[in-house]
């Protein structure tokens, strides 16, 4: 009995760990996207994390701009050109204040993303702006869960399996269940690889029906 729901347990641990992720984007009709070569993400914003974490959510989108036939610049060579010229962050929230940033940059367009909930939700909406005009080419948005809540849930049924198979005897089983689940519900609340791979997935469904070059 106790091995079939340690199995269970896990099994439901794993499962709502992977989470969901759903997005949709939009073009400018009638632009001629073959026109765009470089791609610069100018701005990630959200209180999520340090200048590290905003660094992957650029690098996630610059990969899904690879795949479609763009050519994105280096998140650390976009920093250095913006640092240089004095640009604070507030100037690249709006779309002139990013196509004034791509003009410096040399590239076609720009990316400005804004990540609203990182946390057991994630959701997030990025722009692509013309450097000429400030028109908006592209736009999507996106949301997804890390499952953070039910896997940590998960987390501690399967530790309190473990603890109670471990232990022995009335009180082995209490003890060992008890600290089972609570080591169980640690492993569950491991939220960095999930808010990772998840973040991952919505930028993905985002960029679906990005248009391609390729």
């Amino acid at each position: 009995m106790c091995r079939n729901v340690l199995f269970v347990a896990v099994v439901l641990a794993v499962v709502l760990a992977a989470g969901c992720a759903s997005g949709e984007s939009f073009v400018k009709p009638g632009y001629d996207f073959g026109a765009v070569k470089k791609v610069a993400v100018v701005e990630v914003v959200g209180d999520f994390g340090g200048e590290a974490a905003k660094n992957q959510i650029a690098d996630y989108f610059a990969m899904e701009l690879l795949k479609k036939g763009y050519e994105p610049v280096e998140r650390t060579q976009v920093q250095a050109v913006l640092s240089e010229q004095k640009f604070q962050a507030s100037d690249l929230t709006t779309p002139e204040g990013a196509a004034q940033a791509g003009r410096i940059l040399n590239v076609s367009a720009v990316v400005i993303m804004n990540v609203g909930e990182f946390g057991e939700r994630i959701s997030m909406t990025v722009k692509m702006v013309d450097v000429q005009d400030a028109s908006i080419l592209w736009m999507g948005e996106g949301t997804g869960t890390t499952g953070r809540t039910l896997a940590t849930i998960g987390g501690a049924a399967a530790g309190v399996g473990m603890g109670i198979a471990v232990g022995h005897g009335r009180t082995g089983n209490i003890v060992g269940g008890l600290a089972g689940g609570a080591l169980g519900g640690v492993a569950g609340y491991a939220l960095s690889p999930q808010q990772a791979t998840q973040a991952r997935k919505v930028i993905q469904k985002i960029c679906g029906s990005l248009p391609s070059k390729l």
